[in-house]
Parts: C-alpha cells; sequence; structure tokens
C-alpha cells in the first residue's frame, strides 16, 4: 500500500478589503472607472490581485521584499523572479526550457510555479499552465457608489492653453466591503515545482498587497482580514462555499443601498466562526493573515 505524503497544504482562504475613496480595480471598457457589476456591487478581478503580489516580490530592493524574505529566511533572490514581467528576454527564458521537465525554468520563477503561466507553449508536452494558487473574482458584500471628479494641472498640456483641466479623471468607490476567495490546491504542485515555501510568501504578503502598491486613485484600500484555514485532508476536509459564507461579512440594514462605513457591517466575530464547519476536526490550523501573531485577530466592532 502506498503512503500519499505532501509537504504543500490545500487552502481555503477569504480576503476582506475595505476601500475607502479609492479605486480598487479599474475598468479598461469604461475609462477606468471602478469595477462594477450589473447588480450595481463592485468586482475586483483575481489577475489585478496577483499582479500586486508578483509586483512586491518585483522590486527586490523594496522594503517589503526585504522584510519578508527575511522573516521567512529566503537568501537566494535568483529563485523569485517573476516571469510575468515587462522587458523579460524571451530568449534567455527559452534556454531554461530545453531540458526535459525544465528544472532551471521551475527553479526560477515564483510566480510560474505558484500560479502557473501561459508562456511555455513552446516547452512541449510537459507543460502546465494552471497553477496552484487561485484567486476568485472578488465582489463587494454590497452595492458601491462611484464618485467623479474633475481634476486640474496649473500648468496646461494642451497648445494654448495655460491651465489643463481633466474631467472625470478621479472615479473612485465612497465606500465598500469586498471578499476575495483564494484556494491553494497541491494536485499540479509535481508539474510546476511549487513548494510549501512559494505559498508561505504569497500569505505572508496579503496584508500588503495594497498598502505596498498605492496609486493616485487607490490610497485607502486596506485588507483588514485575510483568513486562511489550512485542510487537514489533501482532498479537503470542509466545503470551500460554507467556509466563505461563514466568513464573508453582512451588510446591516438595508442591504440594497451602498455602505457608508464599517460600522455599517456585522463582521463575523471567532465566537461565530468556530461555530461554522472548521470545527468538527476538518482544519490543521486557522489563521488570519492580518494578525501581528500567529492566529486569529478579531477586527469586529
Amino acid at each position: 500500500m502506498s503512503t500519499i505524503t505532501t509537504s504543500l497544504p490545500r487552502i481555503t482562504g477569504l480576503l476582506v478589503l475595505e476601500v475607502r475613496k479609492s479605486n480598487p480595480n479599474g475598468d479598461p471598457e469604461r475609462e477606468s472607472s471602478p469595477r462594477q457589476r450589473p447588480d450595481g456591487k463592485g468586482e475586483i478581478s483575481p489577475v489585478s490581485v496577483k499582479r500586486k503580489l508578483r509586483d512586491i516580490v518585483l522590486e527586490k530592493e523594496g522594503v517589503v521584499w526585504q522584510t519578508i524574505k527575511a522573516q521567512l529566511g529566503i537568501t537566494a533572490d535568483d529563485e523569485f523572479q517573476i516571469l510575468e514581467n515587462r522587458g523579460r528576454d524571451r530568449a534567455s527564458i527559452k534556454k531554461l526550457l530545453e531540458e526535459p521537465g525544465f528544472p532551471a525554468f521551475k527553479k526560477a520563477y515564483w510566480d510560474a510555479r505558484l500560479f502557473g503561466n501561459t508562456f511555455l507553449e513552446e516547452a512541449g508536452p510537459d507543460t502546465i499552465r494552471a497553477g496552484v494558487a487561485h484567486f476568485g473574482v472578488g465582489v463587494s458584500v454590497a452595492p458601491i457608489d462611484i464618485e467623479f471628479s474633475t481634476w486640474t494641472s496649473k500648468s496646461g498640456v494642451e497648445a494654448g492653453k495655460d491651465r489643463g483641466m481633466a474631467p472625470m479623471a478621479f472615479r473612485v468607490v465612497k465606500h465598500g466591503i469586498y471578499t476575495v476567495p483564494f484556494f491553494v490546491n497541491p494536485n499540479l504542485a509535481h508539474k510546476t515545482g511549487c513548494v510549501e515555501l512559494d505559498v508561505k510568501l504569497m500569505l505572508s504578503l496579503l496584508a500588503q498587497i495594497y498598502k505596498a502598491n498605492p496609486s493616485v486613485s487607490r490610497t485607502m484600500v486596506e485588507v483588514i482580514h485575510a483568513h486562511v484555514l489550512t485542510h487537514k485532508s489533501p482532498l479537503g476536509s470542509v466545503s470551500d462555499f460554507a467556509l466563505i459564507d461563514a466568513l464573508t461579512p453582512r451588510k446591516l440594514g438595508d442591504a440594497s443601498k451602498p455602505s457608508e462605513s464599517l460600522a455599517d457591517y456585522k463582521i463575523p466575530t471567532w465566537d461565530e466562526i468556530k461555530n461554522t464547519p472548521v470545527r468538527n476536526g476538518a482544519s490543521k490550523k486557522f489563521s488570519d493573515c492580518c494578525s501581528e501573531k500567529d492566529g486569529y485577530r478579531d477586527y469586529a466592532i
């Protein structure tokens, strides 16, 4: 009888984000207005979350990478390169694909090990595009109000004008609480080369994804919870849907109206969460990556 062993855990997680006067994810088809569904709720695309994780790791001289790197004991920056990066050298990458199984490629690129990639069309039958870590579509708990403002510039950019004006250039969500589900499935780790350190790095960066990637229209977005359930079984030991539903904040009052502050929501407390399927032996570990210490940190008000 064979024994199944894996050092890579199966994880179900949920990010809970608060947005204040910011654009968490612009829609290029709507002049970069905050993404919004027909029902009025806001959206955050999975690729935008992964892009922020990649950008932190790409910034090797940045304080976030340097701090997390020291905490995790990472010594080789060249083993945490980013494949999905502007200016990548296709010729040098192609050389890494020449050996069967392309071990050098797997060793070099953290995001390829973790998320999979679409770069390997030329690598032959061993290619794998699906990764180990997956983010779902982020959706706001309640509908959102989008605020539009015209910005002006003291110096003009058009010939013959002594000042500039950008009508409706500033497009932000007044307030919102968003949830973004994420998952780690170890099934394809043997093909992508993903190891436990790769996952630990992702989890360590979750609280920083918006703090470390601010922009003019994204100054106030914060991850207030990064819930992580590590399943006892690599096949999964609790329903992902049941867990996500239990962790999702609830809008108080009229759920069809946008919120004005965090006080408009009921954030699940630990006492409530422990009465969900998390108990009954389903979990090796349940934690919040926004905690200063390992374990659950209660942000409920």
